[in-house]
């Protein structure tokens, strides 16, 4: 069965700073974005990696955190009602017979546009996969690196590896459905929250789990269906614990991933675009922020805001082919004040 299109103006893959401020210039122009971004929230490096790192180089804001900057970001692009695509990879990309760009994403969703942005920083966050011989077998079917759907792992016997936000999230949020959940960390010191590792602790001291502090050195089962998974502890003692279920979470990872075979002019892993409008060596498709490359170029969340503006003006010629543009400043105009809702 075919999957009806979503149609939108622009497709932004990447939800960082970056690709939410090319939302906000797009939306001056009366132009609608989809985003999709392979992580599971907005917010890219910045929300996922350094959450509480402070900024101090964004115009008129001495200082905020990762999160902040994101949260202000979202504030500021609500009135253009941005619809986000999460958990999912940007991967097939072709023509229409209308000469409209159709994307494939990694979950099957389908977009048709006139214009594509990538704005994916240095790539797309990947998970770090479990560097066992044989792993690969259990993907997708017992061993998994990330949460989709809660009520998958209803009853089940599970085994979470990892010592840091998601892991502990995870746990705590399956706990209440499985039928046996473990936690497995190489050492007894965890990089979460401290309010989840205390949560954490307190069910195993209730006896509702366990917690290995060790490797995994072997999995165990057959036709991708795990049986148990046998693990080294700090002691150095070799135990097997029975699970149907394993999820690791050993961080992320940037990858440019299917992107790279889309036949745009790449330079050492980075998108080669031009500076008068940030669009690649393929007309419609444009790359702002850490991907793209130019001479001078700084990797600069701000420069990335700079790069998106000068982006929208041309999308605005792909996706509105009949209409001539109008230069406004937000302060003065009264129909830019009636997009943004301050009217």
């Amino acid at each position: 069965m075919a999957v009806e299109p979503i149609r939108t103006d622009i497709v932004i893959i990447g939800a960082g700073p970056v690709g939410l401020f090319a939302v906000f210039e797009a939306g001056l122009l009366g132009l609608e974005c989809h985003l999709v971004d392979n992580l599971d929230k907005v917010g890219g490096q910045c929300a996922e990696l350094y959450p509480d790192k402070p900024i101090y180089d964004i115009p008129a804001i001495p200082v905020c955190t990762g999160q902040e900057l994101v949260d202000r970001l979202m504030e500021q692009i609500r009135p253009f009602r941005p619809t986000f695509h999460l958990q999912q990879q940007a991967e097939k990309l072709s023509r229409t017979a209308e000469g409209r760009w159709r994307l494939e994403t990694s979950a099957g969703t389908v977009f048709e546009a006139p214009v594509i942005v990538i704005a994916a920083g240095a790539g797309s966050f990947v998970p770090r996969k479990m560097p066992l011989p044989g792993a690969e077998a259990f993907e997708g079917r017992s061993l998994f690196y990330v949460v989709r759907r809660r009520d998958d792992f209803r009853d089940r016997r599970i085994l979470v590896a990892g010592g840091g936000d998601s892991a502990l999230d995870w746990v705590l949020n399956l706990e209440p459905i499985a039928r046996e959940i473990a936690l497995v960390h190489r050492r007894d010191e965890f990089r979460a929250a401290p309010d989840s590792v205390a949560r954490m602790r307190a069910l195993v001291e209730a006896g509702r789990m366990k917690l290995f502090i060790g490797q995994i050195t072997g999995l165990e089962g057959r036709d991708g269906e795990l049986e148990a998974v046998r693990i080294r502890t700090a002691e150095g003692t070799e135990i097997r614990y029975g699970c149907d279920r394993l999820l690791a979470f050993y961080g992320l990872k940037m990858e440019l991933g299917p992107i790279a075979e889309w036949g745009l002019n790449l330079e050492r892993n980075l998108i080669r675009v031009d500076t008068e409008a940030f669009e690649t060596s393929v007309p419609s498709i444009f790359a702002i922020g850490d991907i793209c490359t130019y001479p001078g170029k700084l990797k600069l969340i701000l420069c990335g805001f700079h790069e998106g503006a000068l982006m929208a003006r041309r999308a605005f010629d792909y996706c509105r082919p009949n209409e001539k543009f109008v230069f406004r400043y937000t302060t003065s105009s009264t129909e830019l004040h009636k997009r943004l809702g301050v009217a």
